[in-house]
């Protein structure tokens, strides 16, 4: 619809008014009908692998009997989350899941920005794509692979650590049968594992950067540590931001699929996560409802935690993943 005003054509002014979201939207699918259509099978395969299944958290709310399904199951409300949140033990897996995520984050997520910065600095290129490779590699192993290298090595009977600390004349370490260091062992092989993915993030996030800024900082006298600190650093702020908030994502997670792997019952003291609680209570015990109603628990922490850091990024450093 357009309005004409004024009292004749020469002076006519021509509004058009502003269209609804919704106009805006359909106009842009039929403008660009054939890129949306690619996006058809990604937004399908999420509705089907993603929003279906939460159907099944339904399972939390009631006493859920694989017999009689999901509708016949009886109706019990909040009965699994009052066990949760008054279970002795839950409470002990908490606490592990906090302190593992935490002590990953301290340690792990500064080490690859390290470790980029540093290769950042180097000019001899054919070692510095040499580091990239060798650190990058164990990213794509699996962590039965991982597990099973890492109880080699630290083996008691025969591994090449325990012959080191021997032929120091030390005492052998248990790594896996001690509540003591094993999250160190987690810690270390999680850091050995995905730092090299991280780094080769942080690395491609360099080259975003204007290098007529070096050039300028250059002429003004600025020397490694300057430049480093004004302009490097800045430069991958918000990489820095998006990789934290995603981190923050997955703290109740705590590395469930390494720690099946190494754990056994003489560390379940230390290493006991919610999601290792949940596989145990779900498959091992067969109670499908109180393990729901954890891991449902585990997800609202989980988005509280990522919305909570988006807004406290844009608030205090005007930075955010959306």
């Amino acid at each position: 619809m357009q309005l004409n005003i004024g009292p004749g054509p020469e002076s006519a002014r021509t509004i058009k008014p502003k269209r609804g979201y919704w106009s805006r939207l359909g106009h842009d699918i039929w403008k660009e009908w054939d890129l949306y259509l690619l996006l058809v099978p990604g937004i399908l395969f999420v509705l089907l692998f993603k929003y279906t299944p939460m159907y099944g958290i339904s399972i939390a709310f009631k006493d859920f009997n694989i017999f009689s399904g999901f509708a016949d199951s009886p109706w019990v409300g909040w009965k699994h989350f009052e066990k949760l949140f008054t279970s002795p033990d839950f409470a002990q897996v908490f606490k592990n899941t906090v302190i593992i995520s935490f002590l990953k984050i301290v340690i792990l997520f500064p080490l690859p920005i390290v470790i980029a910065l540093m290769l950042n600095e180097m000019r001899n290129m054919i070692f510095k794509r040499t580091v990239q490779t060798v650190i990058y590699l164990p990213h794509f192993l699996s962590w039965v692979i991982v597990g099973g290298l890492f109880m080699d090595l630290l083996s008691t009977n025969g591994g090449m650590v325990n012959k080191a600390l021997a032929s120091m004349g030390m005492e052998p370490i248990a790594f896996f049968l001690d509540n003591s260091v094993f999250r160190s062992v987690l810690i270390t092989s999680a850091g050995w594992k995905e730092t090299g993915w991280s780094t080769i993030v942080y690395l491609a996030a360099f080259t975003t950067i204007d290098p007529m800024l070096y050039e300028a900082a250059k002429m003004d006298g600025a020397g490694r540590w300057k430049q480093l600190w004004h302009i490097t650093l800045p430069g991958i702020a918000p990489i820095i931001v998006l990789m934290f908030i995603l981190r923050l994502g997955s703290v109740l997670e705590a590395g469930t699929e390494q720690i099946l792997v190494m754990y056994n019952p003489v560390v379940y003291q230390v290493s006991d996560v919610i999601g290792t609680y949940v596989y145990r209570r779900g498959l091992g015990s067969q109670d499908y409802s109180f393990s729901t109603a954890v891991g449902l628990f585990e997800a609202v922490i989980s988005f509280t935690l990522v919305i909570a850091g988006n807004a406290a990024s844009r608030k205090y450093l005007q930075r955010g993943i959306w």
